[in-house]
Protein backbone atom coordinates (compact mmCIF):
# COMPACT_ATOMS: atom_id res chain seq x y z
CA UNK A 1 0.00 0.00 0.00
CA UNK A 2 1.44 3.53 -1.13
CA UNK A 3 2.71 5.24 1.77
CA UNK A 4 0.65 8.97 2.21
CA UNK A 5 1.55 12.58 3.63
CA UNK A 6 -0.73 11.62 6.48
CA UNK A 7 0.50 8.66 7.47
CA UNK A 8 3.73 10.20 7.64
CA UNK A 9 2.29 13.26 9.53
CA UNK A 10 0.34 10.61 11.55
CA UNK A 11 3.28 8.18 12.29
CA UNK A 12 5.97 11.38 13.63
CA UNK A 13 2.63 13.12 15.46
CA UNK A 14 4.11 16.00 13.13
CA UNK A 15 0.79 18.07 10.96
CA UNK A 16 0.39 17.24 7.25
CA UNK A 17 1.48 20.85 6.68
CA UNK A 18 4.72 20.61 8.19
CA UNK A 19 5.89 17.41 6.43
CA UNK A 20 4.95 19.38 2.98
CA UNK A 21 6.51 22.31 4.09
CA UNK A 22 10.06 20.07 4.61
CA UNK A 23 9.09 17.11 1.66
CA UNK A 24 9.07 20.25 -0.76
CA UNK A 25 12.67 21.77 0.69
CA UNK A 26 10.59 24.67 2.64
CA UNK A 27 11.77 23.87 5.79
CA UNK A 28 14.45 26.39 6.37
CA UNK A 29 11.98 29.16 5.71
CA UNK A 30 9.34 27.94 7.73
CA UNK A 31 11.22 28.11 10.17
CA UNK A 32 11.04 24.31 10.95
CA UNK A 33 14.40 22.91 13.15
CA UNK A 34 16.99 20.79 11.61
CA UNK A 35 16.32 18.14 13.90
CA UNK A 36 12.55 17.78 12.65
CA UNK A 37 13.47 18.03 8.65
CA UNK A 38 16.05 15.36 9.21
CA UNK A 39 13.45 13.26 10.94
CA UNK A 40 10.92 13.82 8.61
CA UNK A 41 13.18 12.99 5.86
CA UNK A 42 14.71 10.06 7.17
CA UNK A 43 11.20 8.52 7.87
CA UNK A 44 9.96 9.11 4.25
CA UNK A 45 13.42 7.68 2.44
CA UNK A 46 12.79 4.48 4.75
CA UNK A 47 9.30 4.00 3.80
CA UNK A 48 10.29 5.51 -0.11
CA UNK A 49 7.71 8.10 0.13
CA UNK A 50 6.93 9.07 -3.44
CA UNK A 51 5.10 12.62 -3.05
CA UNK A 52 1.95 13.57 -5.10
CA UNK A 53 3.41 16.11 -6.60
CA UNK A 54 0.39 18.21 -7.90
CA UNK A 55 -1.61 17.55 -4.40
CA UNK A 56 2.23 19.45 -3.20
CA UNK A 57 1.26 21.81 -5.46
CA UNK A 58 -2.19 22.79 -4.51
CA UNK A 59 -0.86 22.87 -0.89
CA UNK A 60 2.57 24.90 -0.86
CA UNK A 61 1.88 26.52 -4.11
CA UNK A 62 5.24 25.16 -5.57
CA UNK A 63 5.11 21.63 -7.38
CA UNK A 64 9.02 21.68 -8.24
CA UNK A 65 8.46 20.48 -12.36
CA UNK A 66 8.76 22.44 -14.89
CA UNK A 67 7.28 22.25 -18.49
CA UNK A 68 9.56 22.24 -21.63
CA UNK A 69 7.33 22.45 -24.70
CA UNK A 70 9.34 21.68 -28.42
CA UNK A 71 8.11 22.14 -31.43
CA UNK A 72 9.15 18.48 -32.15
CA UNK A 73 10.59 15.75 -29.91
CA UNK A 74 11.83 14.26 -32.81
CA UNK A 75 13.96 16.64 -34.09
CA UNK A 76 17.82 16.36 -32.71
CA UNK A 77 18.86 19.21 -32.15
CA UNK A 78 15.10 19.61 -29.69
CA UNK A 79 15.89 16.23 -27.68
CA UNK A 80 19.66 17.09 -27.30
CA UNK A 81 18.07 20.80 -25.92
CA UNK A 82 15.39 18.42 -23.46
CA UNK A 83 18.02 16.54 -22.26
CA UNK A 84 20.30 19.36 -21.32
CA UNK A 85 17.23 21.08 -19.64
CA UNK A 86 16.43 17.96 -17.64
CA UNK A 87 20.02 17.54 -16.42
CA UNK A 88 20.01 21.18 -15.30
CA UNK A 89 16.53 21.14 -14.01
CA UNK A 90 17.46 18.14 -11.73
CA UNK A 91 20.62 19.45 -10.61
CA UNK A 92 18.34 22.27 -9.46
CA UNK A 93 15.75 20.33 -7.71
CA UNK A 94 13.33 19.84 -10.15
CA UNK A 95 11.46 17.37 -12.98
CA UNK A 96 10.79 17.90 -15.86
CA UNK A 97 7.33 17.22 -17.82
CA UNK A 98 7.98 17.64 -21.45
CA UNK A 99 5.23 17.97 -24.72
CA UNK A 100 5.54 18.83 -28.37
CA UNK A 101 3.90 21.16 -30.16
CA UNK A 102 4.17 19.96 -33.27
CA UNK A 103 4.40 23.76 -34.46
CA UNK A 104 0.78 24.04 -34.07
CA UNK A 105 -0.19 27.03 -32.26
CA UNK A 106 -3.76 25.68 -31.59
CA UNK A 107 -1.76 22.93 -29.98
CA UNK A 108 1.23 24.87 -28.49
CA UNK A 109 -2.12 26.95 -26.32
CA UNK A 110 -3.48 23.75 -24.96
CA UNK A 111 0.24 22.30 -23.58
CA UNK A 112 0.82 25.95 -22.37
CA UNK A 113 -2.44 25.35 -20.37
CA UNK A 114 -2.11 21.76 -19.35
CA UNK A 115 0.93 22.78 -17.56
CA UNK A 116 -0.52 25.83 -15.98
CA UNK A 117 -3.18 23.33 -14.97
CA UNK A 118 -0.82 20.60 -13.67
CA UNK A 119 0.59 23.12 -11.57
CA UNK A 120 3.87 23.37 -13.02
CA UNK A 121 6.31 26.13 -11.21
CA UNK A 122 7.53 27.41 -14.89
CA UNK A 123 7.82 26.61 -18.58
CA UNK A 124 10.54 26.89 -21.45
CA UNK A 125 9.34 27.11 -24.76
CA UNK A 126 10.21 27.34 -28.29
CA UNK A 127 7.04 29.02 -29.65
CA UNK A 128 5.44 28.70 -33.04
CA UNK A 129 5.09 32.84 -33.16
CA UNK A 130 1.54 32.42 -35.41
CA UNK A 131 0.31 33.57 -32.49
CA UNK A 132 1.81 35.20 -29.10
CA UNK A 133 -2.00 35.17 -27.04
CA UNK A 134 -0.61 32.32 -24.97
CA UNK A 135 3.05 34.20 -24.07
CA UNK A 136 1.01 37.86 -23.55
CA UNK A 137 -1.27 35.86 -20.83
CA UNK A 138 1.78 34.43 -19.10
CA UNK A 139 3.17 38.14 -19.11
CA UNK A 140 -0.25 39.56 -17.76
CA UNK A 141 -0.07 36.56 -14.72
CA UNK A 142 3.41 36.86 -14.05
CA UNK A 143 3.72 33.35 -14.65
CA UNK A 144 7.56 32.33 -15.22
CA UNK A 145 8.54 31.07 -18.44
CA UNK A 146 11.24 31.30 -21.15
CA UNK A 147 11.91 31.39 -24.48
CA UNK A 148 14.50 29.75 -26.65
CA UNK A 149 15.45 29.73 -30.06
CA UNK A 150 12.28 31.19 -31.32
CA UNK A 151 10.97 34.66 -29.69
CA UNK A 152 9.17 37.89 -29.53
CA UNK A 153 11.54 40.35 -30.42
CA UNK A 154 8.72 43.40 -29.46
CA UNK A 155 7.62 41.34 -25.75
CA UNK A 156 9.50 41.75 -22.64
CA UNK A 157 10.50 38.27 -22.14
CA UNK A 158 13.08 36.14 -21.18
CA UNK A 159 14.56 34.50 -23.96
CA UNK A 160 18.02 32.12 -25.41
CA UNK A 161 18.46 32.37 -29.21
CA UNK A 162 21.79 32.42 -31.03
CA UNK A 163 23.63 35.08 -33.08
CA UNK A 164 20.98 33.49 -36.27
CA UNK A 165 22.00 36.92 -38.66
CA UNK A 166 26.28 36.73 -38.14
CA UNK A 167 26.55 33.14 -37.80
CA UNK A 168 24.41 32.96 -41.59
CA UNK A 169 26.75 35.93 -42.08
CA UNK A 170 30.09 33.84 -41.78
CA UNK A 171 28.97 30.62 -43.07
CA UNK A 172 28.21 32.46 -46.95
CA UNK A 173 30.75 34.70 -46.49
CA UNK A 174 33.04 31.68 -46.21
CA UNK A 175 31.69 30.29 -49.60
CA UNK A 176 32.10 33.51 -51.28
CA UNK A 177 35.37 33.48 -50.28
CA UNK A 178 35.76 30.15 -51.92
CA UNK A 179 34.50 31.10 -55.17
CA UNK A 180 30.92 30.28 -55.29
CA UNK A 181 29.19 32.85 -56.22
CA UNK A 182 25.59 31.52 -57.26
CA UNK A 183 24.35 30.45 -53.92
CA UNK A 184 20.96 29.55 -53.29
CA UNK A 185 19.33 30.41 -49.68
CA UNK A 186 16.55 26.95 -48.78
CA UNK A 187 14.49 28.21 -46.15
CA UNK A 188 11.52 27.74 -44.43
CA UNK A 189 8.78 29.45 -41.88
CA UNK A 190 9.35 32.81 -42.55
CA UNK A 191 7.30 34.06 -39.53
CA UNK A 192 9.90 33.04 -37.50
CA UNK A 193 12.54 35.96 -36.79
CA UNK A 194 15.28 34.12 -36.05
CA UNK A 195 15.28 32.36 -39.82
CA UNK A 196 14.62 35.84 -40.94
CA UNK A 197 17.68 36.54 -39.32
CA UNK A 198 19.42 33.99 -40.88
CA UNK A 199 18.48 35.42 -44.20
CA UNK A 200 19.17 38.52 -43.81
CA UNK A 201 22.88 37.36 -42.97
CA UNK A 202 22.86 35.78 -46.50
CA UNK A 203 21.47 38.50 -48.28
CA UNK A 204 24.89 41.05 -46.54
CA UNK A 205 27.29 38.52 -46.61
CA UNK A 206 26.09 38.36 -50.71
CA UNK A 207 25.72 42.14 -51.06
CA UNK A 208 29.10 43.01 -48.98
CA UNK A 209 30.96 40.72 -51.63
CA UNK A 210 29.43 42.49 -54.48
CA UNK A 211 27.17 39.61 -55.13
CA UNK A 212 23.53 40.82 -56.63
CA UNK A 213 20.78 38.61 -54.20
CA UNK A 214 19.22 36.81 -57.10
CA UNK A 215 15.63 36.41 -56.55
CA UNK A 216 15.74 32.91 -58.12
CA UNK A 217 17.85 31.54 -55.67
CA UNK A 218 15.84 31.97 -53.10
CA UNK A 219 13.98 28.63 -51.95
CA UNK A 220 11.12 29.07 -49.11
CA UNK A 221 9.72 25.70 -48.03
CA UNK A 222 6.29 25.58 -46.61
CA UNK A 223 6.61 23.63 -43.33
CA UNK A 224 3.71 21.84 -43.79
CA UNK A 225 4.50 18.28 -46.05
CA UNK A 226 7.88 20.15 -46.31
CA UNK A 227 9.72 16.48 -47.89
CA UNK A 228 7.33 17.38 -50.39
CA UNK A 229 7.89 20.86 -50.81
CA UNK A 230 11.04 20.90 -50.49
CA UNK A 231 11.39 18.79 -54.21
CA UNK A 232 9.45 21.44 -56.00
CA UNK A 233 11.75 24.39 -54.41
CA UNK A 234 15.25 22.45 -55.70
CA UNK A 235 13.71 21.76 -59.05
CA UNK A 236 12.51 25.43 -59.65
CA UNK A 237 15.82 26.43 -58.43
CA UNK A 238 17.71 24.38 -60.67
CA UNK A 239 15.41 25.19 -63.79
CA UNK A 240 15.87 28.76 -63.39
CA UNK A 241 19.54 28.62 -62.47
CA UNK A 242 20.92 25.50 -63.88
CA UNK A 243 24.50 26.96 -62.98
CA UNK A 244 23.96 27.22 -59.19
CA UNK A 245 27.00 26.29 -57.25
CA UNK A 246 26.39 27.12 -53.75
CA UNK A 247 23.40 25.99 -50.78
CA UNK A 248 23.02 27.60 -47.55
CA UNK A 249 20.71 25.79 -45.82
CA UNK A 250 18.98 27.54 -42.94
CA UNK A 251 18.35 24.80 -40.69
CA UNK A 252 19.14 21.20 -40.41
CA UNK A 253 15.88 19.47 -41.03
CA UNK A 254 16.25 20.98 -44.61
CA UNK A 255 19.59 19.73 -45.55
CA UNK A 256 18.66 16.67 -44.35
CA UNK A 257 15.86 16.21 -46.43
CA UNK A 258 18.09 17.99 -49.81
CA UNK A 259 20.50 14.98 -49.58
CA UNK A 260 17.63 12.65 -50.19
CA UNK A 261 16.65 15.50 -53.63
CA UNK A 262 20.40 15.18 -54.70
CA UNK A 263 20.21 11.29 -54.65
CA UNK A 264 16.90 11.25 -56.37
CA UNK A 265 17.76 13.06 -59.07
CA UNK A 266 21.57 11.78 -59.41
CA UNK A 267 23.32 15.08 -58.30
CA UNK A 268 26.42 14.62 -56.77
CA UNK A 269 27.24 17.36 -54.10
CA UNK A 270 30.42 16.38 -52.82
CA UNK A 271 32.28 16.55 -56.18
CA UNK A 272 33.57 20.00 -55.23
CA UNK A 273 30.90 21.79 -57.70
CA UNK A 274 29.06 23.13 -55.44
CA UNK A 275 29.16 25.15 -51.71
CA UNK A 276 27.43 23.89 -48.71
CA UNK A 277 26.71 25.66 -45.55
CA UNK A 278 24.27 24.94 -42.58
CA UNK A 279 23.19 26.24 -39.82
CA UNK A 280 23.69 23.57 -36.95
CA UNK A 281 24.28 20.05 -38.16
CA UNK A 282 23.84 16.21 -37.50
CA UNK A 283 26.45 13.30 -37.37
CA UNK A 284 25.65 11.81 -40.46
CA UNK A 285 26.81 15.25 -42.38
CA UNK A 286 29.76 13.93 -41.76
CA UNK A 287 29.19 10.44 -43.70
CA UNK A 288 26.54 12.25 -45.98
CA UNK A 289 28.40 15.98 -46.76
CA UNK A 290 31.94 16.08 -45.69
CA UNK A 291 32.58 19.54 -47.08
CA UNK A 292 28.96 21.33 -45.49
CA UNK A 293 30.40 23.93 -43.48
CA UNK A 294 28.20 24.31 -40.32
CA UNK A 295 27.30 26.66 -37.59
CA UNK A 296 26.73 24.08 -34.24
CA UNK A 297 24.66 25.22 -31.84
CA UNK A 298 25.49 25.74 -28.36
CA UNK A 299 23.07 23.03 -26.98
CA UNK A 300 24.80 22.78 -23.33
CA UNK A 301 24.79 26.84 -22.83
CA UNK A 302 21.03 26.63 -24.33
CA UNK A 303 20.11 24.26 -22.02
CA UNK A 304 21.86 25.52 -18.58
CA UNK A 305 20.73 29.30 -19.31
CA UNK A 306 17.08 28.46 -19.96
CA UNK A 307 16.87 27.03 -16.48
CA UNK A 308 18.74 29.44 -14.97
CA UNK A 309 16.50 32.39 -16.14
CA UNK A 310 13.24 30.16 -15.13
CA UNK A 311 14.39 29.27 -11.72
CA UNK A 312 15.33 32.92 -11.29
CA UNK A 313 12.02 34.11 -12.30
CA UNK A 314 10.56 31.14 -10.30
CA UNK A 315 12.14 32.33 -7.05
CA UNK A 316 11.73 36.43 -8.03
CA UNK A 317 7.95 35.23 -8.18
CA UNK A 318 7.91 33.30 -4.61
CA UNK A 319 9.64 35.88 -2.89
CA UNK A 320 7.25 38.25 -4.29
CA UNK A 321 10.18 40.50 -5.92
CA UNK A 322 10.40 41.79 -9.75
CA UNK A 323 13.78 41.35 -11.53
CA UNK A 324 14.49 42.34 -15.11
CA UNK A 325 13.98 40.07 -18.03
CA UNK A 326 17.08 38.54 -19.57
CA UNK A 327 17.52 38.09 -23.49
CA UNK A 328 20.66 36.23 -24.35
CA UNK A 329 22.78 35.77 -27.62
CA UNK A 330 24.73 32.98 -27.69
CA UNK A 331 27.58 32.73 -30.52
CA UNK A 332 27.79 29.43 -32.50
CA UNK A 333 30.68 27.36 -33.49
CA UNK A 334 31.76 27.30 -36.89
CA UNK A 335 33.12 24.21 -38.53
CA UNK A 336 34.43 25.45 -41.84
CA UNK A 337 35.93 23.70 -44.65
Amino acid sequence: MKTSLKDIADSLKLSKTTISWVLSGMGDEKGISKKTQERVLKYARDLNYEPNLLARGLNTGVSGTIGLILPSISDSFYSRVAREVESASEKNGYSMMIGSSHSEVEKEDRMIRLFKGKQVDGIILAPTKISKKETERLIEEGFPFVLFDRYFHDLDTNYVIIDNEESSYKLVSHLLHKGFRKIAIITTNPHLRTLNMRREGYARAMMESGVQVDFNLYGEVAYVNYEKNLFKVLDQIFENVPDVDGFFFTTHILALEAFNYFFERGIDINNGKYGLACIHGVPSFKVLAPKMNIAWMPIEEIGKNTVRMLVNAINAKMSKKKIATEGLVLSCELSLQ
